[in-house]
């Protein structure tokens, strides 16, 4: 039995609102080794899911974050941001972000409103296994993670 374009696109793509994509969402799935970042403060690293460019990075605190590629300022690659003092710093401005996605500085501005108000899109993860793992579903059916 051969598909039709529409089938397989169906059970295909996973981008956006595909049906694929989104059943596969409501998992806990692998997207990096831990050795992929080896210590606190080490470089970000670029990861590409379902569709998504993110950044992956381990805060001071030994703590891994999923984030948006692009700084909320001006769409800046944080790609290219320092990792620094419990955060992912943009180059272009300096505006910094914890793992999950909170903006923590915005040194550019003399208000507190942006650090208040600002967010990347940030998914959960946990390091089980020598392997990181995310959930990029809705939170409310955010499944508990299985024990490999």
């Amino acid at each position: 039995m051969v598909l039709t374009k529409e089938e397989n696109d169906r059970l295909c793509r996973v981008e956006g609102d595909a049906p694929m994509g989104q059943l596969v969402r409501r998992f806990w799935m692998p997207f990096l080794l831990s050795e992929d970042l080896p210590r606190p403060n080490c470089p970000p690293v670029r990861v590409r899911l379902l569709g998504e460019d993110l950044v992956a990075f381990r805060d001071t605190e030994g703590r891994i974050g999923l984030v948006d590629k692009f700084c909320a300022h001006r769409c800046a690659d944080l790609f290219y941001g320092r990792n620094e003092e419990g955060g992912l710093r943009c180059v272009y401005h300096g505006w910094k972000f914890d793992v999950h996605g909170q903006c923590m500085e915005t040194p550019t501005e003399q208000q507190d409103y942006f650090r208040l108000t600002v967010k990347l899109k940030a998914y959960p993860v946990e390091e089980a296994g020598g392997i990181l793992w995310t959930y990029m579903g809705p939170p409310e059916l955010k499944p508990a993670r299985s024990d490999f």
